[in-house]
């Protein structure tokens, strides 16, 4: 009975990032049946979608990186990873949340593609999300460590010996990414686990992830402008950016401690949106370019819509900012409404949370 209950424990519904997962991976790799026409997919088209090889890095294409994880070579490869990915998943985003839980499945694709790269010493063109599912099983593996889950010991038995016993049974295995991805699933998982002990902040989870991606954003359009002007002096650059990120952390954290700050840190999301799309008005004019110089005579309801846009970019992109904002206030309005009727006890909850759990 104990040890049902131990293997009950073992398993958790896969949540929001992990079903986005499955889902790309699966979309990707039924439109590369349709387009082969086979469910082996050929290696050429594996190669031109993104597939890791020999020269990859020398040529500079990081990009195949990621693109590779996503790419599947028959039903075999994918059933497997996929249910790997279903039965560790869950259980580890979970526990660390989407935001943490992508940072270790990207750091497990990165990694067990440059350890393969290393451990080839010929041709070679690799693909699949192993090296990515390995790193949740290693982040598992040192969330138990650290004291932080309760899985029993024989979750990790039983996996990591199924998973040994079936590459050592099957061809082609690439051990390399296993391994790599393994490992920086560990490590990256451990360093997430002091940085969340030195920041000591707790943040509800679409703040992280919404603070995360405005930062991607700004940082990949003034990414050039920053470069030229810290050309000479990378560590100054990277020493501000250290201070600013903690600075905007720090003021996020008090914010929260507030009696409405919630309500206020929503607010500021929403602004925050809304000003990436005004940052962005050069992209999107340079986009709806093609678009307004290929209109049609065609009489509809998307044409009418299309020339209206057209006809003042400037006004179309305001919209588009304003209706950002009012997207970002309806996704969050459960929790803007709990920060509008907050009495203290937001802030209250997420100091003792705090105070009861250090790290992750």
């Amino acid at each position: 009975m104990r040890f049902l209950t131990n293997l009950e424990r073992s398993f958790e519904i896969p949540q929001a990032m992990v079903q986005l997962l499955l889902g790309m991976n699966v979309a990707i790799f039924c439109l590369c049946i349709i387009q082969a026409k086979t469910a082996t997919i050929p290696a050429e088209m594996l190669f031109r979608y993104g597939a890791m090889h020999s020269q990859a890095i020398d040529r500079h294409e990081y990009w195949r990186l990621i693109a590779h994880g996503f790419l599947h070579a028959n039903p075999l490869h994918i059933v497997a990873n996929m249910l790997c990915l279903t039965l560790w998943g869950g259980l580890l985003e979970k526990r660390v949340g989407a935001l943490y839980f992508t940072f270790i499945y990207v750091s497990g694709l990165v990694a067990g593609a440059i350890v393969s790269q290393i451990t080839h010493v010929g041709a070679y063109l690799a693909v699949g999300a192993s090296g990515a599912i390995s790193a949740v099983l290693g982040a598992l593996l040192s969330l138990r460590l650290l004291g932080r889950i309760g899985l029993p010991w024989i979750f990790f038995g039983i996996n990591i010996g199924l998973n040994v016993a079936l590459a050592a049974s099957l061809p082609r295995i690439d051990w390399g990414a296993h391994l790599g991805g393994f490992a920086a699933g560990m490590v990256c998982c451990a360093c997430l686990d002091i940085l969340e002990r030195m920041l000591r902040c707790k943040f509800p989870e679409f703040v992280k992830i919404n603070v995360f991606i405005v930062a991607v954003v700004v940082g990949v359009l003034y990414w050039e402008r920053l470069m030229t002007g810290f050309s000479k002096n990378v560590w100054l650059l990277a020493l501000a950016t250290g201070v600013a990120g903690l600075a905007a952390i720090k003021v996020l954290d008090l914010t929260l401690s507030m009696k409405k700050g919630l309500a206020v840190v929503v607010v500021a999301l929403a602004l925050a949106n809304a000003a990436l799309v005004l940052l962005l008005k050069s992209v999107l004019a340079q986009a709806l370019a093609p678009l307004c110089a290929g209109q049609r005579s065609t009489i509809n309801a998307v044409a009418v819509m299309v020339v209206r846009a057209c006809a003042d970019v400037d006004l179309t992109i305001n919209v588009a900012a304003a209706s950002v904002f009012a997207l970002t206030m309806l996704v969050y309005w459960r929790p803007f409404a709990r920060g509008v009727s907050d009495v203290g006890f937001v802030g209250a909850a997420l100091r003792g949370e705090r105070a009861r759990q250090q790290g992750l």
